[in-house]
């Protein structure tokens, strides 16, 4: 065992967005996950891609019901500030914080599959009904709903042609060819 690491702490999320707001971290890409800063990817083409179709599908569907976010920071914990790259919050004001209650969170993975994998496991102790990984790699959407403390109970996989509803508005449908744009 390390020697100092008895002596060290996880950074708290209110420290974190303290240091955020104090210019700190200006040129690096973080998100704060159980009390560790963890560096993002840089996006590539596909990624960008999927963020944007997805968004142009979920936004006017969303209007008046529920606020789309895009990777913003969602408040998971006292020591987890992740940024999905979409959220679908309860509308409202967040300027002094940021949301930490959500319909559904997204990620879009290619480099980073098994990281956002592991955030099923935050997202579903906060409570987030519904987390969709979109796995670009793999070609596949997985839909992970009913969270419970040790993680989503209810995992689903859907591929190209099939249709994404979300489970807090049934009727909003989204082809999963939208989140899954074809390789070059």
């Amino acid at each position: 065992m390390n020697a100092l690491a008895h002596k060290t702490r996880p950074l708290r999320r209110v420290e974190y967005d303290r240091l955020v707001e104090l210019g700190f971290f200006t040129d690096e890409r973080l998100e704060l996950l159980e009390g560790i800063l963890v560096p993002m990817s840089p996006q590539g083409g596909r990624h960008a891609s999927s963020i944007q179709k997805l968004t142009m599908a979920l936004a006017p569907a969303l209007v008046g019901r529920a606020e789309l976010r895009v990777q913003s920071p969602f408040a998971a914990s006292e020591e987890s500030e992740p940024e999905p790259d979409l959220a679908v919050v309860p509308e409202g004001e967040y300027v002094i914080d940021h949301p930490a209650r959500a319909f559904l969170l997204i990620e879009v993975a290619d480099s980073s599959i098994e990281r956002d994998r592991a955030k099923a496991r935050l997202y579903a102790a906060c409570e987030v009904p519904e987390y969709w990984l979109v796995d670009l790699e793999g070609d596949v959407v997985e839909v992970f709903r009913s969270p419970s403390r040790d993680g989503y109970t209810s995992v689903a996989r859907l591929g190209r042609g099939e249709v994404l509803r979300l489970a807090a508005f049934p009727e909003i449908a989204v082809p999963t060819d939208l989140a899954l744009p074809r390789r070059a």
